[in-house]
């Protein structure tokens, strides 16, 4: 018989000293990884030397959760730290995506199952060619089975053969988040938009011994300028089992032990968290990806000229005549960024500019 929760007594204990990290900025230099091709469109590509600084947002009606995709620049207003900010590049689907499925394969339920794999698979089919994915997994570690490749193959071949599920190992959603967001820095694609789906069971967990805090992966993950969304294959035993860890981590909270929240985490990149049973799930996933490619892409050079490499917190907003006419809309976009810091180069950012 299958042990219910074999993690819980190390989870319970609180970590009193989590681990410091050093965060870089997002505009650092980044190592493309191979098997890549080069996007065909007719936008403008423009390289500058500013430290630029890129936000997606996406925009859902209220109440039907429908995406609103015929809004232009004047539409948004964007602000940091409270100081509204000049928008110098917009656009809507022009940017290639680089995906990152980030696939958990501890505790007693195994998220990953025929159902969901294809649904995965499904959702990925609608990809563009000039698109490119990658497959990690974690559990007490993490493993990159899949670098980032336009190859369909390839990466139904990495879906095919995860690892097996280890119902004795933890979530340790901190590490994978914080190799993720390294990992985005060294071998996504520089032009594209970043993404990292994560496909679990269990949406909240304590910090895990030994890796980074959730705060250090957070920051990662703004300096990685990823997108954070979430999969839950819903059933009755991941309800049970994901709400053990709701209740766990609001007692460990209490005695100061550090948490980590997928929900939060995928609010504070602009991401979504989406739920259904696993016989669903090719719906959920196609909706999911839909989001994705309909995004809007805003770039701005920040008026605050400090290389301090300090975290900015960021807001997306629509204008007043905007929200006027269109009703009640929802706008999901990151909530900060990492600035550059005093003695780096400012790295060469390219972006794609819509033709007028």
């Amino acid at each position: 018989m299958k042990r219910f929760f074999p993690a819980l007594p190390l989870l319970l204990l609180p970590i009193l000293f989590p681990l410091a990290t050093i965060v870089t900025p997002q505009t650092r230099e980044r190592t493309v990884g191979p098997a890549r091709v080069e996007p065909k469109t007719a936008a403008e590509i423009i390289k500058t030397d500013v430290d630029l600084v890129n936000v997606d947002a996406l925009v859902l009606q209220k109440n039907t959760s429908r995406v609103v995709g015929d809004l232009v620049r004047e539409d948004f207003i964007i602000s940091e730290d409270g100081v509204k900010q000049s928008i110098s590049h917009f656009s809507q689907d022009r940017l290639p995506l680089s995906v990152l499925l980030l696939i958990d394969r501890g505790g007693c339920l195994d998220p990953f199952g025929e159902e969901v794999r294809h649904a995965a698979m499904s959702a990925l089919a609608q990809l563009k060619p000039v698109d490119e994915v990658a497959v990690m997994t974690y559990h007490d570690t993490v493993e990159l089975i899949q670098e980032f490749t336009n190859d369909r193959r390839a990466i139904k071949s990495a879906i095919d053969y995860v690892p097996p599920h280890d119902e004795r190992a933890n979530h340790c959603l901190d590490t994978a988040f914080y190799a993720a967001a390294d990992f985005m820095n060294k071998a996504a694609n520089p032009v594209g938009r970043r993404v990292v789906i994560v496909i679990t069971g269990v949406t909240r967990n304590f910090a895990c011994w030994g890796g980074p805090s959730p705060k250090a992966a957070m920051q990662s993950l703004f300096e990685s300028g990823s997108v954070v969304s979430g999969i839950v294959p819903q059933s009755p035993v991941q309800e049970m089992e994901n709400g053990m860890m709701r209740w766990a981590t609001r007692l460990g909270r209490i005695s100061g032990a550090h948490t980590i929240d997928i929900q939060k985490v995928a609010d504070e990149t602009g991401g979504e968290l989406l739920k259904d049973k696993p016989e669903n799930l090719d719906r959920t996933f196609t909706t999911l990806i839909e989001h994705l490619r309909t995004r809007y892409n805003i770039a701005f050079v920040s008026s605050n000229k400090n290389r301090d490499g300090t975290v900015r917190k960021l807001k997306v907003e629509l204008a007043d005549a905007t929200r006027k006419t269109q009703g009640k809309l929802v706008v999901k976009a990151r909530r900060s960024y990492v600035a550059p810091r005093g003695e780096e180069r400012a790295a060469t950012t390219t972006v794609m500019q819509e033709h007028p």
